[in-house]
């Protein structure tokens, strides 16, 4: 059997709702590494909230991180290692437009900081950042922005963040990518053009000597639609945002809350 590149989401997909991997799943996922495939984790998180699930699954593979903009292999030097970053013209803008937008932060994501805005610090959950606590140094400031970062995080009060990330991409012409996170949170991120988890996909499918009929997706959420959509086989969970439904070859029977992935791999696989 020819081995197969398996890209996973984490929020609403892999993780339970209380940020957690089951026993079960990590099980599941050794003993289909064991068989010779490759999980890959993909994911709109930073770097930093995507590492230790990578270490709890005890993977060696690249991990693709703020929405396909960073592929890497954590704690290695890599040959094919990829960063791509957005203009920093973008942040100063939505900057401009927060209140606009209804937003309580705007996060200026890098690999191992970030700066974010204080605004309504009481609205910021510091362990979205893997922080114990939000301090002044972390305040997002024009002057502290010298690089371009990965992404931006922002999180809105507005009723519907589907309709304001079209907005949001509305207003710069279409220029960015502008993705939603899994999960109940309002959080939007922002990415540079032509940036998705596929992008990313198709350059470690080009890395391992493959092509997209090597690769199945599995995913819940709007920026998991180019990875699903180019995958051989892209799996939505059976909690999937409806608008996921056409881009995916099957929807599952199960929930990320009953480990939905993991009884597909095993039904698949072992």
């Amino acid at each position: 059997m020819t081995t197969k590149l398996i890209a996973i989401d984490l929020d609403g997909t892999l993780l339970h709702s209380d940020n957690i991997i089951s026993d079960y799943t990590v099980d599941i996922i050794q003993k289909v590494r064991k068989q010779g495939h490759h999980i890959i984790i993909a994911t709109g998180r930073p770097y930093r909230m995507a590492i230790d699930h990578y270490k709890r699954l005890d993977l060696d593979t690249p991990m693709i991180t703020f929405n396909g903009s960073l592929i890497n292999i954590p704690g290695k030097e890599w040959e094919y290692e990829q960063s791509v970053t957005l203009d920093k013209t973008y942040l100063f803008e939505i900057l401009k437009s927060r209140e606009l937008y209804q937003l309580d932060f705007i996060a200026s994501e890098y690999r191992k900081n970030f700066f974010i805005t204080l605004d309504y610090p009481e609205q910021i959950t510091p362990a979205l950042f893997g922080v114990d606590c939000i301090t002044e140094q972390m305040r997002l400031k024009p002057d502290k922005i010298t690089q371009n970062p990965n992404a931006l995080l922002m999180q809105t009060r507005a009723a519907d963040k589907y309709a304001l990330a079209t907005t949001i991409r509305e207003h710069f012409k279409n220029g960015i990518e502008v993705a939603s996170w899994g999960g109940p949170l309002n959080i939007l991120e922002v990415s540079p053009k032509g940036v998705n988890k596929a992008f990313a996909l198709a350059h470690l499918l080009k890395v391992y000597d493959r092509t997209p009929d090597d690769l199945i997706a599995f995913g819940d959420e709007h920026n998991d639609t180019e990875m699903l959509h180019y995958a051989k086989v892209g799996y939505a969970m059976k909690n999937a945002n409806l608008a996921l439904l056409p881009f995916a070859n099957e929807q599952l029977r199960h929930t990320n809350e009953e480990d939905g992935v993991a009884k597909q791999l095993e039904k698949l696989f072992l």
